[in-house]
């Protein structure tokens, strides 16, 4: 199967952020096999099955959400500006999730991050294995980590029973095209310590990354000063975490030293930054102008559709242009080429992906964002990049392909209802809705 899509502005978003203003593509099978300017399609024999117009929009890499939780769209707007969330919410109310739950709900945010233009994404929760049968049926690309905690949880009756999972689940999706099988456990406070190398150990047998939420919560960070004079950065520093590919979600307190010890990691330790979560919770702004100084390999998260309450990254990159350059006071930091480089190729390699995708380059797969520009919100461009980042949201996203296969085609899902997914999810969640009206 030949695609060629025409009348586009390609944003490759390649280290040149080359531009093609009058550009085509083409997609074979999986693969990006030519660009170039419409200019030149005149002297070339294109034997293609499919010609899309893109009508001017802009075709940008296809945007990669570093960090969330695609099980958890039942609880959003749940408890949303009450103090202790997690343990008040969250925690309680897991109990009552299962697997039929999670399946829904992963199809639901699948389908919500593909209407939005994201392509791949890494995710940490519960019944793994149902979320990464989601991803292929959806057709999206995915990291994806069953959670390990030191706790009873939904799926795992005994406290850290995710491990067991985990590795079943790692030796199930080897090898697999679309999903990464990687290892997640919760946090550096919520595992004990022999679970914690055991966990190191896990991933040297299966060259598998890890993914954690680390220096996210202020009681995190005075546990592990009280317990071992340390930040929770040099502590996992001290049981090889950063030998090995590990994706850290959030760093909101992270060290001048923290960040030394990230740096000489040479690249296997990469920074999920969820700027709309850490923001609506009041915890606090990573350091991300010092990060990005010091070339630590960065990309955008939304963290769980509780925590952040939308999985898009077109909400991520404005609320991370209007944060960063307020807590920095510095309106010309970040401009907004540099915003839509972390949302694509900055995704990229954070999640490991950077060979594959991000980048509109020849040989790279065809994960690819159409956003449209004849809405009254995208008039008039004079920096595509800056409309992407200050002017489009979700709903200007047209089309949406990955893998070479389109999956969204004007604004609609091509392979499935929405309606159907909905209404699946509405039906799972009769429980939870009635557990959590108790609690509420």
């Amino acid at each position: 199967m030949k695609t060629l899509i025409r009348n586009v502005h390609i944003l490759s978003m390649d280290e040149n952020y080359s531009e093609i203003k009058d550009g085509y593509l083409v997609i074979e099978e999986e693969c990006i096999t030519k660009i170039g300017s419409v200019s030149e399609l005149n002297s070339l024999t294109l034997d293609v099955d499919k010609v899309i117009d893109g009508k001017n929009g802009l075709l940008i890499p296809g945007m990669i959400n570093t960090h969330t939780h695609a099980g958890m769209i039942p609880f959003r707007s749940l408890g949303d500006d009450v103090p202790d969330r997690l343990r008040r919410f969250l925690f309680p109310l897991e109990q009552y999730m299962t697997k039929e739950l999670v399946k829904a709900s992963s199809n639901y945010a699948i389908a919500e991050m593909l209407l939005s233009g994201v392509t791949s994404f890494c995710d940490m929760y519960y019944f793994e294995d149902e979320v990464a049968k989601s991803c292929k049926k959806m057709g999206i690309r995915a990291l994806v980590g069953e959670t390990i905690i030191d706790m009873p949880t939904c799926d795992s009756p005994t406290p850290s029973g995710g491990y067991a999972y985990c590795e079943s689940f790692l030796e199930q999706w080897q090898n697999d095209p679309l999903i990464t099988p990687i290892i997640a456990p919760h946090a550096p406070n919520t595992n004990n310590v022999e679970m914690l190398k055991k966990i190191v150990s896990l991933s040297e047998k299966y060259n598998a990354p890890i993914t954690m939420h680390v220096s996210e919560m202020t009681y995190e960070i005075t546990e592990f000063q009280e317990k071992y004079n340390q930040t929770p950065i040099e502590f996992l520093q001290t049981l090889g975490y950063f030998e090995r590919d590990f994706i850290l979600a959030h760093c909101i307190f992270a060290t001048e030293h923290d960040l030394d010890i990230l740096v000489n990691s040479k690249g296997k330790a990469r920074v999920a930054h969820c700027i709309g979560a850490n923001t609506k919770s009041a915890k606090g702004v990573a350091p991300i102008k010092q990060m990005l100084e010091k070339n630590i390999l960065t990309g955008l998260g939304t963290d769980g559709p509780s925590s952040g309450n939308t999985l898009d990254l077109f909400s991520q990159m404005r609320l991370f242009a209007n944060v960063h350059k307020t807590y920095n006071q510095d309106r010309s930091l970040f401009p907004a080429k540099e915003i839509v480089r972390l949302a694509t190729i900055g995704g990229a390699e954070t999640l490991g992906l950077a060979d594959q995708v991000g980048s509109i380059t020849v040989g790279k797969k065809a994960d690819l964002t159409l956003i449209e520009t004849e809405s009254v919100n995208m008039f008039p461009i004079f920096d595509p990049y800056s409309a992407i980042v200050y002017s489009a949201n979700a709903s200007n996203v047209d089309s949406v392909w990955v893998n070479g296969r389109q999956l969204v085609s004007e604004k609609k899902l091509v392979e499935q209802e929405l309606n159907e997914i909905k209404a699946t999810l509405y039906h799972e969640m009769a429980t939870f809705v009635t557990e959590a009206n108790k609690v509420n």
